[in-house]
């Protein structure tokens, strides 16, 4: 039996860009991204603004339907484009959800809490009675810290960090296996950050659930993950464990990121040396790259010159 609950192979999700016929164009938000993620783990996806993170997650649950590539979802194929397999998303929906970014405008304004989270549980029909309904709104919603008077609230009477929470419970309502978590802290002031992240390690012991875990903030990305991978212009450029991706990074852009990351000592930081990436060193011209598990488990995209640098650049440090 394998480890791994998601399998994504050669994913690609073009959005069209105008244009017609053969002059017609397309934005390639994901282009190529192959990756697993094993059972009960966190795997970070990590980049900047506009690099494909989302539309990643998006395009595995199907929110978006991709463009090419193969979903594999707990050994069954759940989407081959290539080979025009699309399965009806619905009894996946209640294994697979998502937390969404900005908890203003993913929660209905019009719905009280109570009706937010049931209603995953109604389409699902996951509930014998009204009784039962409400005692599981009632228990995700303790889950997650808030209590049963929340439930006959509206969206609009609670704070950033409580309208995450209540996204949360929404996606727990239906006892999911995986969650795509789409930049859930972003929103939040800095305070409630931690809170909701030791929340997301805490339910993923009691339910055993696995995370994609999308963000730009490498501190918390560090912190919540087991693998990190680096995402660049739609495609992934490096593959790790997390502490292994600290200590060597070797991608170009990994390097630049990490360079970033903000330091809590200002001695540290005022000498710190923050790295410029240059994608122009890349010349893929004449050699076309490859992606390469470069050491067990640490895996990165370059042509073969470059792989061979990253080689001698493991090797030095060991």
């Amino acid at each position: 039996m394998s480890d791994k609950l998601l399998q994504v192979e050669h994913l690609k999700q073009y959005f069209p860009a105008g244009g017609m016929g053969k002059n017609r164009k397309f934005v390639k938000a994901v282009d190529d991204v192959s990756f697993f993620v094993n059972k009960g783990e966190t795997l970070g996806l990590v980049g900047e603004s506009g690099c494909g993170k989302t539309t990643t997650g998006r395009s595995i649950l199907r929110l978006y339907e991709p463009t090419g590539g193969k979903i594999t979802f707990d050994g069954n194929v759940i989407l081959d484009v290539e080979n025009k397999v699309k399965v009806d998303m619905l009894p996946y929906r209640q294994k697979m959800q998502m937390v969404f970014q900005d908890p203003y405008a993913s929660l209905d304004p019009r719905m009280t809490v109570g009706d937010i989270v049931g209603e995953a549980i109604d389409i699902h029909k996951l509930a014998a009675n009204k009784k039962e309904r409400h005692d599981t709104i009632i228990s995700m919603l303790e889950k997650v810290g808030l209590n049963s008077e929340h439930a006959n609230r509206y969206p609009h009477e609670f704070s950033g960090g409580q309208r995450q929470r209540v996204g949360i419970a929404r996606a727990l309502a239906v006892n999911p296996q995986f969650i795509v978590c789409d930049e859930p802290i972003s929103a939040l002031d800095v305070s409630i950050q931690a809170q909701v992240v030791n929340m997301f390690e805490e339910l993923q012991e009691q339910m055993g659930l696995t995370y994609l875990f999308i963000a730009h903030d490498l501190s918390v990305v560090r912190f919540i993950s087991d693998r990190i991978a680096v995402i660049h212009k739609g495609r992934i450029v490096e593959l790790s464990e997390a502490e292994e991706l600290f200590r060597h990074p070797l991608h170009p852009y990994t390097k630049s990121l990490l360079s970033a990351v903000p330091n809590p000592d200002p001695a540290i930081e005022r000498n710190k040396q923050l790295v410029v990436y240059d994608p122009s060193i890349h010349d893929y011209s004449t050699d076309k790259p490859q992606w390469v598990e470069i050491i067990p488990g640490h895996f990165v995209y370059g042509n073969e010159k470059e792989l061979d640098g990253y080689r001698e650049e493991l090797a030095k440090k060991a």
